[in-house]
């Protein structure tokens, strides 16, 4: 624990150093500069004691823990007081004393309604104890870690990832003023670029804190909001390579401290540069005051930088081998933290990280191994041990093997390294002495070259940093983000610290002067004297440092002293400054240390160590024997060792070191000047706008620390000098209006304010007016809050009085009135008992005589009931015996059938067994054989040996080959033509075949059926006379069994009973059971249709984005067309690239011929050598020839090896026509498949027959009429005609079958890989070109022999094939002969006879597929009975097709006899030439066919005329809705009607390619964009109406009907026009989108469509838009006035209701999520007279949905977050109760919205409470299991997926007229 005596003492010291800008002289002028609003009034010193007198006046209080506390005050303060009576918040009492001394009075608290204010200058009470309370109660209350200070952005560090930097939070900030949102670092980052570009000056961002305060991740999310909003000017990812530096920079400069775990030790400055559209191009970084000691030094619990540990955590890695790294712990330099690993940290990853934003920035992979080559050398150096050699000298023991590690690493020599580690060389006038040091020198020396290296080191990676993020595009401007150390005090504070203090003193001096720059330019904008403002300047302070004979120039010049000491410098300062400043002191107990009086603090710094650190000595000689290395790398980094500098601005010195200074070398002019301001940071003068500052997570007294130390206290004394609280007069007149009279108002709101204030303030100097703010010292608005507060209150007394009266005096009514009807109700009720009991006395009687009743009848019906239980009993036992005796004698029968078919199923699979085998051990001996005739056929050896010495004969072979080709193309010719003779025969005979087979089998079916009839009912017969002599006995047996039944039914009575009942109960629990069911059932599917429903949504959603993303890519593709025609078009000089694949002769012949061309276009004037041109021509043409020569080569080799693949293709015939066998075997199982469902489906109408022959047996035969001749008719003629639609379909699907594998073998024989190309490029010698003419031989002879034997084979399946057509003519004929008979015979026996026979026939057929494999017979016909069912389905879809097809047929052929009949005997010349006949007029009209004709030529024109050139307005307003889209629907029908593919296609790709080109032209009109998508969907719905497809012809007249398409099926055109009508409406929302954008924040939120209900709250610097509408601000009445405008232009174009529900539900939502997400980041918005505001502006939204009839589209459903987001800012929000109802009635808002509204949710009146913390932690937990998105704002860009239902047209196209002012006279009505 601190010693709390000083700390009272800096508090009051404190205290006083705010009181200096105050006189001090009088009590009375103390109380003025406390209290400035009650200073200077008249009786101003009693109105400030009635202040203090007041009970709820409340103060601030200085206290030792907390800093400040409040206090209210309890006894009347009198003057000349010396103690103050206080009530502290915890109810204790404390009796404050006063100085007595100054008599200064505690601060005063600021009212409520100004605590938790996002600047805090808009705070009335300037202070510090205000400012602290205000930054506890936004971070604590609010969970708020950013607060303004006038120009300042203050934030609290909470350590801790808040959901607050996505990318939604970054475009809610984008285009907005800094002013307008809550504060952010988004908010000054962008307020940083929209200055830039607007005024085209480079920015800065200075972002400084102590350590851990979160400066270096402030930047980083500025750095990152200029990436994502600005993008890169070209494609090389510039802004990914500047958030690529962090991670680099991060392990290289950041490491761990006892604050932070990631602490930067460097200070960096980034300038990202923008071009002259403000994207990114490039960046550069420059760096400060790197920490060298702690490479060699680090704190307990600190670690050295992160490289070094993420180096050891990789180095088991096998690149790193050669490092010889171990684990942290081993190094020296890496282990004196103890403790080498930070939590949640995988140094690992984050080396692999670090490596790869290395690779992002080009540094190569060589050069990543030389920089860990270079680190891992420095961890060697620190473990190389010095050991004592005397008292003056030290020596390194030999083979160290740190060391030798060391110098293997850096290429140096292990003795020179090893000599001059112990050794120092000294120079003298005239000689050189080499002097050893002891061992302490040794390791200081040791060290120094650590650092030194790491420096270099460090230097070099930004440098090449800064190359990767240099841009050759010419910069235009800058944003500046510097990240730096800010004011640090420590208890031990030294060199480093005094450095870091010296750079925030000269930004603190610019900061204050640009501070007091704005307020001046402030003050003259508005017109008001500004002499009075005054502020303390550091000056002073910064000629103590730096100044001639100052800190810094005492310590350079002790430096240079021989025997300088840090002592002698103390003694130095002590004489030079003690007495002579009054800034600098000297410790009382120490001799060795001084104290400066900072702007922020006084800080005491030890003197040890300055001198040694100021040096920063490095032995020269260890330098040069770097600088021989062989490590290339090392050697660059040492290359410039006189230019180089390090990070804190190195200069050269003498004496054989390297000394660093901080001061710059006066010598050096304007140049060290220049360095200086860069250490400094003093380049943030020319272009300084927004700083941000941070600090650490909340701790009052760092909080305290840090706010004096960063300067927020400087701003607030600025601005409190001067006049901070700023208002509008319309603001002012807004707030103030309650203290106003009605007289007071006039219309001039300036005069009135100007009144109003000299009644309410009298002294004059609290408050100046400007030209358009009025402006307050401290103090003045919270004395007009207290003002508007008690005026307030008694104005609610007032109205509590009259409403209290109003309620006592309607509870006296309501008393009265309820005596009156209580006596009413009594009589009543007595009158109805003594009729209730006359009706109960009478219905007793009714009810005995019908109990009576029942009873006598339920005595009946129970004896009814067992008399048919028994007979029922009675008749299961009798069936239960005969089905005995039946199962017994069948099961022998069955017993015997299987046992029987098992062993004939053993022989047949034994048989087929012993053949399989015998086949393949033939295959087995045949492949052999076979691969012995091919070796030697293919033996290369045996031709070369018959063919040594063929050389000469080359030419003659080749002409042979020659010739030989030509036979093999007359042979394959002659082999093609055979073969489609052959195909088209055996396709002939095939079908003829089929045909008589089918015929064949339909006679034998017929003739099979009425056999198997007649044996089935002969066995039906011998049934009937065993089930008689059964029945028999069974009789019998049934009378002695019901004997023994009627003893049962007394027992069975009484189960009888007892089962009842619990059937009774059973049934009750069923029901309720069954009803539970049907509602879970229900409910769940319910859930699983909104799924689906969600799903198909999001599925929609999905497909639409897509179309989005493919017209933005067709859209930057045609741009990048564009862009290659224009620089195509436009050529340039010079050398062009070509592509590598040409060879560099022809690249250079073109280039030289084509700029020949343009050098004779653009220079006709000038001479050209021609000689030189020609030769150089003559010499690549010549070079030409040759590769044509040897292309030529290389092609005729390429033709012999096609001829060659083409011989083997041959071979390959054959296998296809075994394949196309095998198709027809698959043909033929189709037909037995179809024969069995046949077969089947006759069964089961012999079945129904037998049944119906049964039933009429008394008949003796069927005769016509009767009801079995019927049924078998029906059947008969059923299964006729469904067999034939079966034939007729195998028939299609086994020729689209085998059609599809001929074209599929094809397709392979086709691609098939060419093997024998190397070979063939091989031949190149005589012998085997010999050898390879003979293997040609061979193969034409062997390719002969196989056409011959296919030629055979050909002729033989003719053979088979005209026996088989033999064979079924004589079947036919058969059958012919049969059905003859059958004629001749009368019409019953004629039926009976062909059923006889086909029953047969299929009988027969039947057993036979049986008999021969039972299981694949029954795997058949489950094959068979699925592809039945699909047949069925395509059959039902052909008949369908056919119907409608007979009916467009039909229409068709009337429509021709009444052409044909109108124009007979008239040629189009009589036509023209004779008078019409007046009966033919109307008779055209009526047959006008609704179409227009246009020539083929006149497409563009009618294009241009109707979709380019048309303007909306005047078609929407004067013609029919929708003309446009049936003209070109009547133009396309025509097209249709005359069958004209073509101009179809081509009128459809114009329509939809010009449509697509007017929105890209003029797509932000919105009256464009929905005109074209009214047209595109009728259109659209023109294709489906008249499509002729059922389901959307169902609104159609008959006319319409016959209108339809009759030759093409545009469907696929439906689609491409339903995705262009998707496209359309996204750019319709999008357009609609930029209209409302501006609006809707203005309308919704700031505009007071209620006047009075919520007034202004005072702002400070950052002043926001107004909430008064003034002209140009929008209202919700401009939202209105443009809904409207948008709907009226939608209806006038004919926009179909349900799309235009759909645009206004997208309306909705955009006006519902911009207005929730500009309330979610307004702290200002979230008030209770703010959700009133809002939920008026929802219902009046909702009434314009009423009266445009639009409540059932959804769009009241998207404003239900805002809605309950209102009413969240209206409700209670105090109990438990009320969090409940909060949770019940915001679920449409997400969990972290909630938690930020009640965050958020700030009074705006006195009367106000706040939302308590533990209130919303109640929230929180009732919330915390839901299930939704974290993400705090909506989705602006979402976009409902869209759908356009079928609406048919009733108008009639016939009856449609075109205007001539369409400009389409060209077209032709048809």
């Amino acid at each position: 624990m601190e010693d709390t005596k000083p700390e009272e003492t800096n508090v009051e010291e404190q205290k006083d150093e705010e009181n200096k800008i105050c006189p001090e002289k009088l009590e009375e002028a103390k109380l003025k500069a406390k209290y400035p609003h009650l200073g200077n009034k008249p009786g101003g010193s009693d109105l400030l004691r009635k202040r203090l007198q007041k009970g709820y006046a409340r103060v601030w209080i200085p206290d030792v823990e907390e800093v400040w506390k409040s206090a209210e005050l309890t006894k009347d303060y009198r003057h000349g007081d010396g103690v103050l009576q206080l009530q502290l918040e915890d109810g204790k009492e404390l009796e404050y004393k006063l100085d007595p001394k100054t008599n200064n009075l505690p601060h005063l608290r600021n009212p409520d309604i100004l605590v938790g204010e996002n600047d805090l200058t808009a705070l009335s009470y300037l202070h510090e104890p205000a400012v602290l309370h205000n930054l506890k109660v936004r971070f604590m209350d609010s969970k708020l870690i950013y607060t303004y200070c006038g120009i300042v952005l203050v934030a609290i560090n909470p350590y801790e990832t808040l959901p607050i930097y996505g990318t939604d939070i970054i475009n809610a900030y984008s285009g907005q003023n800094m002013g307008d949102m809550d504060p952010h670092i988004f908010a000054v980052a962008e307020e940083a670029y929209k200055q830039m570009a607007r005024d085209e000056r480079n920015q800065s961002i200075i972002v400084s804190g102590e350590s851990g305060a979160g400066k270096t991740v402030s930047a980083k999310y500025a750095m990152r909001y200029f990436a994502t909003v600005s993008g890169s000017a070209s494609e090389a990812n510039v802004e990914e390579k500047v958030l690529a530096s962090n991670p680099i920079m991060e392990s290289i400069g950041n490491a761990k401290t006892t604050r932070n775990d990631n602490s930067s030790r460097f200070g960096k400055y980034i300038e990202i540069g923008f071009d002259k559209k403000y994207h990114i191009i490039g960046a550069n970084m420059r760096t400060y005051l790197l920490e060298k000691s702690r490479v060699v030094f680090q704190a307990d619990e600190e670690r050295n930088y992160h490289i070094f540990y993420q180096l050891c955590a990789s180095g088991h890695l096998p690149e790193f081998k050669a490092l010889k790294l171990g684990k942290a712990d081993d190094f020296h330099y890496t282990k004196q933290g103890r403790n080498p690993v930070i939590d949640g940290i995988d140094d690992a990853k984050e080396m692999s990280t670090t490596r790869n934003a290395f690779t992002l920035l080009g540094v190569n992979e060589s050069y990543q191994l030389g920089l860990f080559q270079i680190l891992a050398s420095i961890l060697h150096l620190g473990n190389v041990e010095v050991k004592d050699r005397d008292s003056d000298s030290s020596i390194i023991p030999p083979n160290n093997g740190h060391l030798s590690v060391f110098c293997e690493l850096m290429g140096v020599t292990y003795q020179d390294m090893s000599h001059w580690l112990c050794h120092k060389k000294l120079k003298t006038a005239t000689e050189t002495y080499i002097k050893p040091i002891p061992k302490l020198q040794a390791i200081n020396a040791r060290d120094a070259l650590a650092k030194h290296i790491y420096a270099k080191l460090f230097n070099w990676i930004v440098d090449h940093v800064n190359k990767a993020l240099h841009s050759s595009v010419k910069q235009h401007s800058f944003i500046g983000v510097l990240d730096i150390y800010g004011f640090e005090t420590f208890e031990i504070n030294s060199f480093e610290q005094f450095c870091i203090n010296y750079a925030n003193e000269k930004l603190q001096q610019q900061f204050n002067m640009h501070v007091f720059k704005l307020e001046q330019e402030e003050y003259m904008r508005e017109q008001i004297p500004w002499t009075l403002i005054d502020f303390y300047d550091n000056q002073p302070c910064i000629n103590l440092i730096e100044a001639k004979m100052g800190i810094l120039d005492l310590l350079d010049e002790e430096c240079k002293m021989p025997k300088g000491s840090d002592d002698s410098w103390a003694q130095k300062l002590y004489n030079t400054h003690l007495k002579t400043c009054a800034l600098f002191e000297k410790p009382r107990m120490s001799n060795k240390a001084f104290i400066i009086q900072h702007f922020a603090d006084k800080v005491e710094y030890q003197c040890d160590g300055f001198l040694e650190k100021n040096k920063d000595t490095v032995n020269e000689e260890q330098i040069h024997v770097l600088k021989a290395s062989k490590f290339d790398l090392l050697v660059e980094l040492f290359q410039d060792e006189e230019k180089a500098r390090s990070p804190t601005g190195a200069v050269p010195a003498t004496g054989g070191r390297t000394r660093l200074s901080v001061k710059p070398d006066k010598n050096k002019g304007g140049q060290a000047s220049k360095e200086h301001k860069k250490t400094v940071g003093l380049q943030v003068k020319d272009y300084p706008r927004l700083f941000s500052l941070l600090f650490g997570v909340f701790d009052p007294k760092r909080a305290v620390q840090q706010l004096r130390a960063c300067g927020v206290l400087e701003t607030i004394r600025i601005s409190a000098a001067g006049f901070p609280s700023r208002w509008t007069y319309q603001e002012f007149f807004s707030r103030y209006r309650v203290l106003m009279k009605q007289k007071d108002v006039l219309t001039d709101r300036k005069m009135t304010c100007k009144n109003v204030l000299e009644k309410l303030v009298q002294d004059q100097d609290k408050y100046q007016f400007g030209k358009t703010k009025i402006f307050f010292r401290a103090g003045q608005v919270a004395y007009l809050e207290k003002l508007r507060a008690d005026k307030l209150r008694a104005a609610c007394i007032r109205i509590q009085k009259t409403i209290r009266c109003w309620l006592a005096r309607k509870k006296y009514l309501r008393m009265k009135h309820a005596a009156t009807t209580i006596q009413r109700y009594v009589r009543g009720y007595q009158a109805r008992c003594l009729a209730k009991f006359l009706r109960r006395t009478r219905a007793a009687i009714v009810i005995q005589k019908y109990q009576r009743m029942y009873v006598q009848r339920t005595c009946y019906k129970r004896k009814q009931a067992a008399a048919l239980v028994m007979q029922c009993i009675l008749r299961a036992y009798m069936a239960r015996q005969l089905y005995k005796l039946l199962r017994e004698h069948k099961t022998i029968i069955i017993q015997k059938m299987v046992r029987g078919w098992l062993a004939r199923q053993w022989y047949k699979r034994t048989l087929k067994a012993i053949v399989y085998l015998q086949c393949c051990i033939r295959r087995m001996r045949a492949k052999r054989e076979l691969k012995k005739l091919k070796i030697e056929a293919r033996s290369v050896e045996h031709f070369k040996k018959l063919n040594i010495g063929m050389e000469n004969k080359i030419m003659q072979l080749q002409r042979r080959i020659d010739d030989q080709n030509k036979d093999n193309r007359a042979l394959s010719e002659r082999l093609n033509s055979l073969e489609n003779s052959h195909a088209a025969e055996s396709e002939r005979l095939r079908v003829e075949l089929t045909r008589l087979r089918g015929a064949e089998e339909d006679a034998k079916n017929n003739a099979n059926k009425v056999t198997s009839l007649l044996e089935e009912l002969e066995r039906l017969r011998k049934d009937l006379q065993n089930t008689q002599k059964e029945k028999k006995a069974i009789e019998d047996w049934a009378k002695t069994y019901q004997e023994e039944m009627e003893k049962m039914i007394s027992e069975l009575k009484e189960q009888n009973h007892l089962l009842k009942n619990e059937k009774n109960d059973l049934n009750r629990l069923i029901q309720e059971q069954g009803q539970q069911w049907t509602e879970k059932m229900q409910r769940a599917l319910k859930e699983e249709t909104q799924q689906l429903e969600y799903d198909l949504n999001e599925e929609r959603s999905r497909y639409q984005n897509l179309l989005t993303e493919h017209l933005r890519l067709e859209e930057k593709y045609d741009d990048l067309k564009e862009e290659i025609t224009f620089a195509v078009n436009v050529p340039k000089p010079g050398h062009r690239r070509t592509d590598s694949t040409h060879s560099s002769n022809e690249s250079e012949y073109t280039y030289n011929s084509e700029f020949a061309e343009s050098e004779e276009g653009t220079r006709g004037g000038e001479d050209v050598s021609k000689a030189i041109l020609d030769m150089s021509l003559f010499l690549k043409l010549q070079k030409r020839v040759s590769e044509l020569e040897q292309e030529k080569q290389s092609l005729q080799n390429e033709l012999d090896r096609r001829e060659e693949q083409f011989q083997r293709a041959r071979a390959r015939d054959d296998e296809e026509h075994k394949k196309a066998r095998s198709a027809e075997l698959e043909y033929e199982s189709l037909k037995r498949q179809e024969l069995e469902s046949e077969n089947k489906k006759l069964k089961h109408d012999l079945n129904e027959m037998r049944q119906s022959l049964r039933g009429s047996a008394e008949a003796g035969s069927a005769a016509p009429g009767s009801p079995a001749y019927t049924v078998l008719l029906d059947q008969l003629n059923a299964s006729n005609e469904e067999l034939e639609v079966r034939k007729e379909e195998v028939l299609i699907l086994r020729s689209q079958l085998v059609s599809q594998r001929e074209a599929m073998q094809h397709k392979e024989t086709m691609t098939e890989p060419l093997p024998y190309i190397e070979d063939v490029q091989k031949l190149t010698d005589a012998k085997e070109i010999s050898q390879a003419y003979m293997g040609l031989k061979e193969t034409n002879r062997l390719l002969e022999s196989q056409l011959q034997a296919q030629r055979r084979s050909h002729e033989n399946e003719v053979e088979v094939l005209r026996g088989e057509l033999q064979s079924v003519k004589e079947d036919n004929n058969r059958q012919q002969q049969l059905l003859a008979q059958n004629l001749q015979l009368p019409p019953e026996a004629r039926i009976e006879a062909s059923l006889q026979h086909e029953i047969t026939r299929l009988t027969n057929e039947n057993l036979e597929l049986h008999s021969d494999d039972p299981k694949e017979y029954k795997a058949y016909r489950i094959s068979m009975l699925r592809r039945m069912v699909d047949l069925m389905e395509q059959l039902e879809k052909q008949d369908k097709t056919v119907r409608k097809l007979k009916k467009q047929l039909k229409v068709f052929a009337k429509k021709i006899n009444d052409l044909e009949g109108g124009q007979m005997d008239v040629s189009p010349g009589q036509t023209t030439d004779e008078p019409v006949h007046p009966v033919n007029i109307p008779r055209r009209e009526k047959d006008f066919q609704g179409m227009l004709e246009y020539k083929k030529e006149d497409e563009l024109k009618l294009v241009k005329n109707l979709i380019l050139e048309l303007k909306p307005r005047g078609v929407a307003v004067n013609l029919i809705p929708g003309l446009p889209a049936y003209v070109l629907f009547m133009c396309l029908r025509h097209a249709d009607y005359i069958n004209d593919d073509q101009k179809v296609r081509s009128l459809l790709t114009s329509i939809i390619n010009s449509i697509k080109k007017i929105l890209k032209k003029r797509g932000d009109d919105f009256e464009t964009v929905s005109f074209w998508l009214s047209n595109t969907c009728r259109f659209l719905h023109c294709l489906k109406q008249y499509s002729g497809d059922e389901q959307f012809m169902k609104h159609n007249t008959s006319k319409q009907n016959d209108h339809c398409l009759s030759n093409f099926d545009l469907a696929e055109y439906r689609q491409v026009l339903s995705d262009l009508a998707i496209q359309i409406y996204q750019q319709l929302i999008k357009c609609m989108e930029n209209i409302l954008q501006p609006m809707i924040v203005s309308g919704m939120l700031e505009h007071e469509t209620i006047q009075g209900v919520s007034g202004v709250k005072p702002t400070g610097l950052r002043k926001r838009t107004s909430s008064i509408a003034d002209e140009g601000t929008y209202t919700l009445d401009s939202i209105i006035r443009q809904l409207n405008s948008f709907h009226s232009i939608m209806c006038q174009h004919g926009t179909d209701p349900e799309l235009i529900k759909q645009v206004v539900k997208q309306q909705f939502y955009i006006i519902g999520a911009v207005t929730l997400n500009n309330l979610l980041l307004r702290k200002d918005m979230c008030s209770w007279s703010k959700g009133m505001q809002i939920r008026y502006n929802v219902s009046q939204l909702e009434e314009w949905l009423r009266d445009k009839n639009l409540m059932t589209c959804g769009a009241k459903e998207t404003l239900e977050p805002l809605i309950q987001a209102a009413q969240l800012l209206q409700v209670k929000k105090k109990t438990d109760e009320d969090a409940e109802a909060i949770c019940s009635m915001c679920n449409s808002l997400s969990t972290a919205q909630i938690v930020k509204v009640l965050n958020l949710y700030t009074p705006v009146n006195a009367f106000e409470e706040r939302v308590s913390v533990l209130f919303i932690r109640t929230i929180q937990t009732r919330l915390r299991d839901r299930k939704e998105s974290p993400q705090l704002l909506m989705d602006t860009k979402v976009i409902y997926p869209v759908t356009f239902p079928f609406n048919p047209s009733s108008l009639a196209l016939e009856t449609i007229q075109i205007p001539s002012s369409l400009n389409v006279g060209f077209l032709t009505r048809v």
